[in-house]
Protein backbone atom coordinates (compact mmCIF):
# COMPACT_ATOMS: atom_id res chain seq x y z
CA UNK A 1 0.00 0.00 0.00
CA UNK A 2 0.77 3.51 -0.35
CA UNK A 3 2.11 5.66 2.95
CA UNK A 4 0.02 6.30 5.71
CA UNK A 5 0.84 9.52 4.52
CA UNK A 6 -1.60 9.61 1.66
CA UNK A 7 -3.75 6.40 2.96
CA UNK A 8 -4.98 7.96 6.35
CA UNK A 9 -7.26 6.06 8.50
CA UNK A 10 -10.99 6.52 7.40
CA UNK A 11 -12.64 8.27 10.60
CA UNK A 12 -15.87 9.32 9.02
CA UNK A 13 -18.62 6.74 8.30
CA UNK A 14 -21.01 6.89 6.36
CA UNK A 15 -24.22 4.78 5.43
CA UNK A 16 -24.59 3.51 8.96
CA UNK A 17 -21.00 2.72 9.42
CA UNK A 18 -19.69 -0.62 10.73
CA UNK A 19 -22.75 -1.73 11.38
CA UNK A 20 -24.83 -0.75 8.45
CA UNK A 21 -22.47 -1.98 5.60
CA UNK A 22 -23.20 -5.48 6.19
CA UNK A 23 -26.69 -4.93 6.10
CA UNK A 24 -26.48 -3.21 3.13
CA UNK A 25 -24.50 -5.64 1.37
CA UNK A 26 -27.11 -8.09 2.13
CA UNK A 27 -30.73 -5.30 2.11
CA UNK A 28 -30.02 -4.29 -1.49
CA UNK A 29 -30.10 -7.84 -3.41
CA UNK A 30 -33.16 -8.14 -1.46
CA UNK A 31 -34.81 -4.79 -2.42
CA UNK A 32 -33.96 -5.49 -6.15
CA UNK A 33 -35.88 -8.78 -6.15
CA UNK A 34 -39.00 -7.68 -4.35
CA UNK A 35 -39.41 -4.96 -6.42
CA UNK A 36 -39.82 -7.56 -9.27
CA UNK A 37 -41.89 -9.74 -7.38
CA UNK A 38 -44.22 -7.37 -5.89
CA UNK A 39 -44.99 -5.72 -9.26
CA UNK A 40 -45.15 -7.91 -12.18
CA UNK A 41 -47.96 -9.79 -14.31
CA UNK A 42 -47.29 -13.45 -12.65
CA UNK A 43 -48.67 -11.65 -9.30
CA UNK A 44 -51.68 -10.54 -10.83
CA UNK A 45 -50.87 -6.88 -9.77
CA UNK A 46 -48.72 -4.19 -7.93
CA UNK A 47 -50.53 -3.97 -5.18
CA UNK A 48 -47.99 -3.09 -1.74
CA UNK A 49 -50.95 -5.10 0.12
CA UNK A 50 -51.29 -8.70 -1.93
CA UNK A 51 -47.99 -10.88 -1.93
CA UNK A 52 -46.83 -13.42 -4.63
CA UNK A 53 -46.57 -16.85 -3.68
CA UNK A 54 -42.97 -17.71 -3.26
CA UNK A 55 -43.62 -20.96 -2.77
CA UNK A 56 -44.09 -21.98 -6.85
CA UNK A 57 -41.16 -19.79 -7.30
CA UNK A 58 -38.41 -22.62 -8.65
CA UNK A 59 -34.53 -22.28 -8.76
CA UNK A 60 -34.37 -22.01 -12.50
CA UNK A 61 -37.22 -19.29 -12.35
CA UNK A 62 -34.42 -17.15 -10.75
CA UNK A 63 -31.40 -18.58 -12.05
CA UNK A 64 -29.66 -20.31 -14.93
CA UNK A 65 -26.67 -20.48 -16.91
CA UNK A 66 -27.66 -19.17 -20.12
CA UNK A 67 -28.17 -15.85 -18.66
CA UNK A 68 -25.52 -16.01 -16.79
CA UNK A 69 -23.44 -15.91 -19.58
CA UNK A 70 -25.63 -13.34 -21.71
CA UNK A 71 -24.54 -10.93 -19.00
CA UNK A 72 -20.85 -12.62 -19.29
CA UNK A 73 -21.26 -11.47 -22.97
CA UNK A 74 -22.63 -8.06 -22.50
CA UNK A 75 -19.43 -7.15 -20.13
CA UNK A 76 -16.99 -8.50 -22.37
CA UNK A 77 -18.54 -6.96 -25.66
CA UNK A 78 -18.64 -3.30 -23.45
CA UNK A 79 -14.67 -4.48 -21.91
CA UNK A 80 -13.93 -4.77 -25.52
CA UNK A 81 -15.42 -1.35 -26.86
CA UNK A 82 -13.51 0.18 -24.36
CA UNK A 83 -10.14 -0.92 -24.80
CA UNK A 84 -10.25 -0.65 -28.86
CA UNK A 85 -12.89 1.99 -30.14
CA UNK A 86 -10.37 5.46 -30.73
CA UNK A 87 -11.44 7.72 -27.89
CA UNK A 88 -10.07 11.39 -26.66
CA UNK A 89 -7.44 11.18 -24.00
CA UNK A 90 -9.50 12.81 -20.78
CA UNK A 91 -7.61 14.01 -17.68
CA UNK A 92 -8.66 13.66 -14.54
CA UNK A 93 -8.20 16.15 -11.62
CA UNK A 94 -4.78 15.58 -9.13
CA UNK A 95 -4.95 12.78 -6.56
CA UNK A 96 -3.57 13.09 -3.16
CA UNK A 97 -0.24 12.64 -4.26
CA UNK A 98 -0.65 15.13 -7.40
CA UNK A 99 -0.67 12.61 -10.08
CA UNK A 100 -3.17 12.89 -12.91
CA UNK A 101 -4.89 9.94 -14.00
CA UNK A 102 -6.19 9.75 -18.03
CA UNK A 103 -8.97 8.14 -19.04
CA UNK A 104 -10.23 7.04 -22.48
CA UNK A 105 -13.26 9.09 -23.52
CA UNK A 106 -15.23 6.55 -25.91
CA UNK A 107 -18.06 6.33 -24.42
CA UNK A 108 -20.22 7.68 -27.20
CA UNK A 109 -18.50 5.52 -30.01
CA UNK A 110 -19.35 2.53 -27.38
CA UNK A 111 -22.81 3.78 -27.40
CA UNK A 112 -23.81 4.31 -31.06
CA UNK A 113 -21.72 0.82 -32.00
CA UNK A 114 -24.23 -0.62 -28.81
CA UNK A 115 -27.06 0.61 -30.02
CA UNK A 116 -26.37 -0.21 -33.96
CA UNK A 117 -25.17 -3.85 -33.06
CA UNK A 118 -28.60 -4.84 -30.59
CA UNK A 119 -31.05 -3.13 -32.48
CA UNK A 120 -29.59 -4.71 -36.19
CA UNK A 121 -29.07 -7.89 -34.24
CA UNK A 122 -32.62 -8.03 -33.35
CA UNK A 123 -34.21 -6.96 -36.61
CA UNK A 124 -31.75 -9.39 -38.63
CA UNK A 125 -32.88 -12.19 -36.61
CA UNK A 126 -29.75 -12.73 -34.31
CA UNK A 127 -31.26 -12.44 -31.33
CA UNK A 128 -34.05 -11.40 -29.78
CA UNK A 129 -34.72 -8.65 -27.43
CA UNK A 130 -37.23 -9.83 -25.73
CA UNK A 131 -35.42 -12.12 -24.23
CA UNK A 132 -34.20 -9.32 -21.65
CA UNK A 133 -38.32 -9.24 -20.54
CA UNK A 134 -38.75 -13.21 -20.24
CA UNK A 135 -35.72 -14.05 -18.46
CA UNK A 136 -35.61 -10.49 -16.48
CA UNK A 137 -35.24 -12.23 -12.96
CA UNK A 138 -32.65 -14.51 -14.71
CA UNK A 139 -30.11 -11.84 -15.86
CA UNK A 140 -30.61 -9.87 -12.49
CA UNK A 141 -29.20 -12.75 -10.38
CA UNK A 142 -26.43 -12.66 -12.80
CA UNK A 143 -25.44 -9.05 -12.37
CA UNK A 144 -26.20 -9.58 -8.15
CA UNK A 145 -23.73 -12.51 -8.84
CA UNK A 146 -21.05 -11.07 -10.58
CA UNK A 147 -21.17 -7.62 -8.77
CA UNK A 148 -20.34 -9.13 -5.75
CA UNK A 149 -17.35 -11.00 -7.24
CA UNK A 150 -15.99 -7.97 -8.74
CA UNK A 151 -16.26 -6.22 -5.42
CA UNK A 152 -14.14 -9.26 -4.28
CA UNK A 153 -11.85 -9.17 -6.88
CA UNK A 154 -11.54 -5.44 -6.40
CA UNK A 155 -11.23 -5.49 -2.92
CA UNK A 156 -8.53 -8.23 -2.65
CA UNK A 157 -6.79 -6.98 -5.36
CA UNK A 158 -6.28 -3.37 -3.25
CA UNK A 159 -3.94 -4.93 -0.92
CA UNK A 160 -1.11 -5.30 -2.90
CA UNK A 161 1.58 -2.36 -2.32
CA UNK A 162 1.52 1.43 -2.97
CA UNK A 163 -1.77 1.57 -3.40
CA UNK A 164 -3.70 4.67 -3.15
CA UNK A 165 -7.21 4.09 -0.91
CA UNK A 166 -9.76 5.90 -0.94
CA UNK A 167 -10.06 8.21 2.36
CA UNK A 168 -13.65 6.82 3.06
CA UNK A 169 -12.46 3.49 2.39
CA UNK A 170 -9.43 2.78 5.17
CA UNK A 171 -11.25 1.96 8.05
CA UNK A 172 -9.67 -0.91 9.12
CA UNK A 173 -13.00 -3.35 8.76
CA UNK A 174 -13.34 -5.41 6.01
CA UNK A 175 -17.04 -5.33 5.31
CA UNK A 176 -17.17 -1.53 5.46
CA UNK A 177 -14.29 -0.99 3.28
CA UNK A 178 -15.74 -3.89 1.30
CA UNK A 179 -18.79 -2.24 0.51
CA UNK A 180 -17.69 1.82 0.48
CA UNK A 181 -15.00 0.48 -1.48
CA UNK A 182 -11.27 0.36 -0.64
CA UNK A 183 -9.19 1.24 -3.63
CA UNK A 184 -9.66 4.65 -5.63
CA UNK A 185 -8.86 4.15 -8.65
CA UNK A 186 -8.86 0.05 -9.33
CA UNK A 187 -6.95 -0.02 -12.53
CA UNK A 188 -5.85 -3.19 -14.82
CA UNK A 189 -3.08 -1.90 -16.93
CA UNK A 190 -4.73 1.58 -18.46
CA UNK A 191 -8.51 -0.75 -17.81
CA UNK A 192 -9.96 1.79 -15.40
CA UNK A 193 -12.58 -0.59 -13.34
CA UNK A 194 -14.51 1.82 -11.94
CA UNK A 195 -14.84 4.58 -15.03
CA UNK A 196 -15.72 1.77 -16.83
CA UNK A 197 -18.22 0.21 -14.87
CA UNK A 198 -19.35 4.00 -13.74
CA UNK A 199 -21.35 4.33 -17.67
CA UNK A 200 -20.78 1.90 -19.56
CA UNK A 201 -22.43 -1.93 -19.13
CA UNK A 202 -24.95 -0.59 -16.87
CA UNK A 203 -25.84 1.99 -18.52
CA UNK A 204 -26.16 1.70 -21.52
CA UNK A 205 -27.87 -1.82 -20.69
CA UNK A 206 -30.28 0.10 -18.88
CA UNK A 207 -31.33 1.66 -22.64
CA UNK A 208 -30.79 -1.23 -24.34
CA UNK A 209 -33.41 -3.46 -21.83
CA UNK A 210 -36.07 -0.71 -21.97
CA UNK A 211 -35.39 -1.49 -25.73
CA UNK A 212 -36.03 -5.66 -24.55
CA UNK A 213 -39.46 -4.29 -23.22
CA UNK A 214 -40.76 -3.00 -26.15
CA UNK A 215 -39.90 -5.90 -28.12
CA UNK A 216 -41.65 -8.20 -26.18
CA UNK A 217 -44.82 -5.81 -25.81
CA UNK A 218 -44.72 -6.03 -29.78
CA UNK A 219 -44.50 -9.78 -29.71
CA UNK A 220 -47.56 -9.89 -27.70
CA UNK A 221 -49.99 -7.11 -28.80
CA UNK A 222 -48.69 -6.31 -32.50
CA UNK A 223 -48.53 -2.77 -30.98
CA UNK A 224 -46.46 -0.15 -28.98
CA UNK A 225 -47.87 1.85 -26.69
CA UNK A 226 -47.18 5.87 -26.58
CA UNK A 227 -46.64 5.18 -22.86
CA UNK A 228 -43.54 2.84 -23.03
CA UNK A 229 -41.85 4.74 -26.33
CA UNK A 230 -41.75 8.46 -24.23
CA UNK A 231 -40.36 6.20 -21.09
CA UNK A 232 -37.78 4.64 -23.34
CA UNK A 233 -36.99 7.61 -25.24
CA UNK A 234 -36.74 9.96 -22.28
CA UNK A 235 -34.34 7.22 -20.54
CA UNK A 236 -32.41 6.50 -23.68
CA UNK A 237 -31.80 10.10 -23.78
CA UNK A 238 -30.72 10.70 -20.46
CA UNK A 239 -28.20 7.88 -21.48
CA UNK A 240 -27.32 9.34 -24.77
CA UNK A 241 -26.52 12.63 -22.32
CA UNK A 242 -24.06 10.82 -20.10
CA UNK A 243 -21.94 10.24 -22.45
CA UNK A 244 -22.54 13.17 -24.41
CA UNK A 245 -20.99 14.92 -21.32
CA UNK A 246 -18.59 11.96 -20.39
CA UNK A 247 -16.05 14.18 -19.79
CA UNK A 248 -17.84 15.94 -16.68
CA UNK A 249 -17.60 12.56 -14.94
CA UNK A 250 -13.82 13.20 -14.35
CA UNK A 251 -15.07 16.00 -11.60
CA UNK A 252 -18.06 13.73 -10.01
CA UNK A 253 -17.77 12.35 -6.33
CA UNK A 254 -17.80 9.00 -7.71
CA UNK A 255 -14.27 9.63 -9.44
CA UNK A 256 -12.88 11.83 -7.09
CA UNK A 257 -13.94 10.61 -3.81
CA UNK A 258 -15.47 6.99 -3.96
CA UNK A 259 -13.76 3.97 -3.71
CA UNK A 260 -14.98 0.83 -6.28
CA UNK A 261 -16.46 -1.42 -4.12
CA UNK A 262 -19.66 -2.79 -3.78
CA UNK A 263 -21.80 0.17 -3.32
CA UNK A 264 -20.47 1.10 -6.86
CA UNK A 265 -20.36 -2.32 -8.44
CA UNK A 266 -23.74 -3.31 -7.37
CA UNK A 267 -25.29 0.19 -8.32
CA UNK A 268 -23.23 0.51 -11.48
CA UNK A 269 -24.02 -3.15 -13.31
CA UNK A 270 -27.10 -4.53 -11.12
CA UNK A 271 -29.37 -1.48 -9.72
CA UNK A 272 -29.63 0.89 -11.96
CA UNK A 273 -30.19 -1.30 -15.46
CA UNK A 274 -32.69 -3.74 -12.86
CA UNK A 275 -34.85 -0.85 -11.12
CA UNK A 276 -34.60 1.99 -13.27
CA UNK A 277 -36.43 -0.41 -16.21
CA UNK A 278 -39.44 -0.80 -13.63
CA UNK A 279 -41.75 1.44 -15.79
CA UNK A 280 -40.95 -0.43 -19.07
CA UNK A 281 -41.58 -3.38 -17.45
CA UNK A 282 -44.53 -2.20 -15.74
CA UNK A 283 -46.26 -0.91 -19.05
CA UNK A 284 -45.33 -4.28 -20.41
CA UNK A 285 -47.71 -6.46 -18.04
CA UNK A 286 -50.00 -3.08 -17.28
CA UNK A 287 -50.45 -1.21 -20.28
CA UNK A 288 -51.71 2.04 -20.05
CA UNK A 289 -53.37 4.73 -22.59
CA UNK A 290 -52.55 7.94 -22.27
CA UNK A 291 -54.77 11.35 -23.53
CA UNK A 292 -53.26 13.80 -26.05
CA UNK A 293 -53.00 16.23 -22.76
CA UNK A 294 -51.51 13.67 -20.18
CA UNK A 295 -48.77 13.47 -23.13
CA UNK A 296 -48.25 16.88 -23.33
CA UNK A 297 -47.83 17.60 -19.44
CA UNK A 298 -45.60 14.12 -19.38
CA UNK A 299 -43.15 15.86 -22.37
CA UNK A 300 -43.30 19.31 -21.08
CA UNK A 301 -41.85 18.20 -17.80
CA UNK A 302 -39.33 15.95 -19.39
CA UNK A 303 -38.35 19.49 -20.88
CA UNK A 304 -38.46 21.44 -18.12
CA UNK A 305 -36.64 19.04 -16.23
CA UNK A 306 -33.38 18.39 -18.88
CA UNK A 307 -33.75 22.20 -19.34
CA UNK A 308 -32.54 22.45 -15.62
CA UNK A 309 -30.44 19.56 -15.35
CA UNK A 310 -28.16 20.50 -18.27
CA UNK A 311 -28.08 24.40 -18.17
CA UNK A 312 -26.99 23.79 -14.54
CA UNK A 313 -24.48 21.33 -15.16
CA UNK A 314 -22.94 22.84 -18.65
CA UNK A 315 -22.35 25.98 -16.29
CA UNK A 316 -20.74 24.37 -13.76
CA UNK A 317 -18.43 22.54 -16.01
CA UNK A 318 -17.29 25.51 -18.08
CA UNK A 319 -16.52 27.17 -15.15
CA UNK A 320 -14.11 24.56 -13.81
CA UNK A 321 -12.49 24.38 -17.07
CA UNK A 322 -12.25 27.74 -18.14
CA UNK A 323 -13.56 30.32 -15.17
CA UNK A 324 -12.21 33.66 -17.37
CA UNK A 325 -15.01 32.46 -19.94
CA UNK A 326 -16.49 36.05 -21.01
CA UNK A 327 -20.37 34.18 -20.42
CA UNK A 328 -19.04 34.51 -16.32
CA UNK A 329 -18.51 38.54 -16.67
CA UNK A 330 -21.33 39.27 -14.59
CA UNK A 331 -21.16 36.22 -12.30
CA UNK A 332 -20.74 36.79 -8.69
CA UNK A 333 -18.10 34.29 -7.05
CA UNK A 334 -16.76 33.49 -3.88
CA UNK A 335 -12.90 33.39 -3.71
CA UNK A 336 -11.39 30.73 -1.16
CA UNK A 337 -8.55 30.67 0.65
CA UNK A 338 -7.58 27.72 -1.60
CA UNK A 339 -7.26 30.28 -4.65
CA UNK A 340 -9.90 28.80 -6.31
CA UNK A 341 -13.75 30.44 -7.34
CA UNK A 342 -17.19 29.11 -6.04
CA UNK A 343 -20.31 30.15 -8.42
CA UNK A 344 -22.52 31.78 -6.12
CA UNK A 345 -24.96 33.33 -8.93
CA UNK A 346 -26.85 32.24 -11.96
CA UNK A 347 -28.01 28.66 -11.68
CA UNK A 348 -25.82 28.11 -8.59
CA UNK A 349 -26.69 30.80 -6.95
CA UNK A 350 -30.82 29.23 -6.64
CA UNK A 351 -29.68 26.36 -5.03
CA UNK A 352 -26.21 24.38 -3.92
CA UNK A 353 -27.25 21.66 -6.38
CA UNK A 354 -30.09 22.73 -8.87
CA UNK A 355 -29.01 20.28 -11.44
CA UNK A 356 -30.85 17.61 -8.67
CA UNK A 357 -33.91 19.37 -9.31
CA UNK A 358 -33.48 19.25 -12.80
CA UNK A 359 -32.46 15.27 -12.36
CA UNK A 360 -35.77 14.95 -10.08
CA UNK A 361 -38.59 16.86 -12.57
CA UNK A 362 -37.31 14.00 -15.19
CA UNK A 363 -37.08 11.07 -12.71
CA UNK A 364 -40.96 11.92 -12.77
CA UNK A 365 -41.64 12.90 -16.08
CA UNK A 366 -40.54 8.86 -16.39
CA UNK A 367 -42.89 7.96 -13.77
CA UNK A 368 -46.15 9.58 -14.65
CA UNK A 369 -46.63 7.50 -17.95
CA UNK A 370 -47.48 4.31 -15.90
CA UNK A 371 -50.40 6.04 -14.64
CA UNK A 372 -51.55 6.43 -11.15
CA UNK A 373 -52.78 2.82 -10.01
CA UNK A 374 -50.12 1.46 -8.43
CA UNK A 375 -47.27 3.06 -6.47
CA UNK A 376 -44.26 0.99 -7.31
CA UNK A 377 -43.92 2.79 -10.83
CA UNK A 378 -42.97 6.01 -9.19
CA UNK A 379 -40.46 3.98 -6.52
CA UNK A 380 -37.53 5.40 -9.03
CA UNK A 381 -38.86 9.45 -8.26
CA UNK A 382 -38.66 8.69 -4.24
CA UNK A 383 -35.69 6.78 -4.15
CA UNK A 384 -33.87 9.59 -6.57
CA UNK A 385 -35.18 11.98 -3.82
CA UNK A 386 -33.76 9.92 -1.06
CA UNK A 387 -30.61 9.59 -2.58
CA UNK A 388 -29.70 12.97 -3.75
CA UNK A 389 -30.50 14.49 -0.70
CA UNK A 390 -28.43 11.76 0.80
CA UNK A 391 -25.45 12.96 -1.79
CA UNK A 392 -26.03 16.22 -1.71
CA UNK A 393 -25.51 15.62 2.53
CA UNK A 394 -22.41 14.02 1.56
CA UNK A 395 -21.18 16.69 -0.35
CA UNK A 396 -22.06 19.08 2.01
CA UNK A 397 -20.06 17.47 4.46
CA UNK A 398 -16.93 17.04 2.13
CA UNK A 399 -16.87 20.36 0.69
CA UNK A 400 -16.96 21.75 4.62
CA UNK A 401 -13.62 19.85 4.88
CA UNK A 402 -12.52 21.13 2.01
CA UNK A 403 -12.96 25.29 2.18
CA UNK A 404 -13.86 25.89 5.63
CA UNK A 405 -15.36 29.28 6.59
CA UNK A 406 -15.57 29.99 2.72
CA UNK A 407 -18.05 27.09 2.21
CA UNK A 408 -19.88 29.32 5.02
CA UNK A 409 -19.86 32.13 3.30
CA UNK A 410 -21.16 30.04 0.18
CA UNK A 411 -24.48 28.86 2.33
CA UNK A 412 -25.25 32.18 3.77
CA UNK A 413 -25.31 33.62 0.44
CA UNK A 414 -26.91 30.95 -1.43
CA UNK A 415 -29.04 28.86 1.43
CA UNK A 416 -31.40 26.31 -0.30
CA UNK A 417 -29.46 22.85 -0.69
CA UNK A 418 -32.05 21.79 -3.54
CA UNK A 419 -35.31 23.19 -3.99
CA UNK A 420 -34.80 27.00 -4.35
CA UNK A 421 -37.12 28.63 -0.90
CA UNK A 422 -38.32 24.66 0.35
CA UNK A 423 -34.87 23.25 1.27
Amino acid sequence: MASDNFNPQTTHFEFGGKAGAPVLVLLLPVVVYMLFFMCNRGKGDCSPFTFPDFASISFSDVFDLTSLGVFLMWFSFQAILYLFLPGQVCKGLPLRDGKVISYKCNGMKAFYVSMVTVVGGHFLGFFDLAYIYTHFLQLTTAAIIFSFALSVFVYVRAKRQNVMLALGGNSGNAIYDFFIGHELNPRIGEFDIKFFCELRPGLIGWAVMTFGMIAHQFHETGEVTIAILLVSAFQTYYVWDAFNSERSLMSTMDITTDGFGYMLAFGDLAWVPFTYTLQTRFLVDFPVRLSPGFIILIVGCQLLGYWIFRSANSQKDLFKRNPSHPSFKNIETIQTARGTRLLASGWWGTSRHINYLGDLIMALAWCLPCGFTSPFPYYYVIYFTILLIHRERRDDHKCRLKYGKDWERYCEKVPYRIFPYLY
